[in-house]
């Protein structure tokens, strides 16, 4: 008998993942990313990730939000503004006073941007990555509970008893098609390449990175199947109960932590593009 208490758990994680995904794909539509595909990355990675996920996003994804349109009364100002600036300049210059670099506008020495940290950035291709798997295993779960028979298909029955390992088959071969979808539309408009060899590389960079992801989600879900539920509480957990998918977003994590470490392989070594 599954416990009141998960149940309510399960209720409650679910709903905040949901507002929290909810909040996020409202704020990419204002804040259109610089990269287009993390516009479905994000609210798919706040799906498992909740809070931490909205939090990481708002501090380490947040794009900029667009300039206000320019009124004619406006721009000349700005214009104005800009002579008084250029003479004020060339009166100081003239005058021994400083004169203005590159630099001083800078935010930092060298006048660039601070550069993401790669712990950050390994998390944010984790994410990417995880976001195709997280696509696929949704479309794969509801689908073989509609359609059972799709599990036949896969091997349930002749290859597997449990019907489980049939749907991580389909579940595998989505989340490697979006994948590499989503992977493909980040290094297409990055590297400005041909249409063949951005899929050649979004091939060499997500198959790893997935693989890794779904072994340990696949890990964390036979645990929680066939012993937390089979055994412990003695009750099943069907794709229809909000105690599957609680175990879904946990399973999700332990992904995360199992595609991290080759994510930061894959990038430090350069097969994968640096986010």
């Amino acid at each position: 008998m599954i416990p009141a208490w998960l149940h309510l758990l399960a209720i409650l994680s679910l709903a905040a993942a949901a507002v929290c995904a909810i909040m996020v794909a409202v704020d990419v539509r204002r804040r259109p990313p610089h990269m287009a595909i993390m516009s479905v990355v994000w609210p798919l990675t706040a799906l498992f990730g909740g809070p931490v996920a909205l939090w990481f996003y708002a501090v380490h994804g947040r794009a900029p939000e667009p300039a206000p349109a320019e009124h004619p009364g406006a721009r000349h100002a700005m214009h104005g503004e800009a002579l008084c600036s250029h003479h004020g300049a060339r009166n100081s210059a003239e005058g021994g006073g400083h004169r203005a670099t590159d630099d001083d506008a800078g935010h930092g020495p060298g006048g660039g941007k601070a550069e993401t940290p790669f712990w950050i950035a390994v998390a944010k291709g984790t994410c990417h990555c995880g976001s195709g798997c997280t696509l696929g295993d949704i479309i794969a779960e509801w689908l073989v509970f509609f359609v059972p028979s799709i599990a036949l298909a896969f091997g349930w029955q002749t290859l597997f008893s449990e019907k489980i390992f049939a749907v991580w088959v389909l579940d595998y071969l989505l989340a490697f098609g979006f994948g590499v979808a989503f992977q493909y539309y980040a290094i297409k408009p990055m590297r400005d390449v041909s249409p063949r060899e951005a899929l050649v590389l979004a091939l060499k960079a997500d198959a790893l990175s997935l693989t890794a992801w779904q072994v340990g989600m696949y890990g964390a879900m036979a645990i929680a199947n066939f012993v937390i539920f089979a055994r412990v509480l003695q009750a099943p957990l069907t794709t229809n109960s909000v105690e599957f998918w609680f175990m879904m977003q946990l399973a999700m994590l332990c992904g995360f932590a199992t595609s991290y470490p080759v994510n930061w392989w894959l990038i430090r070594r350069g097969i994968k593009e640096r986010m």
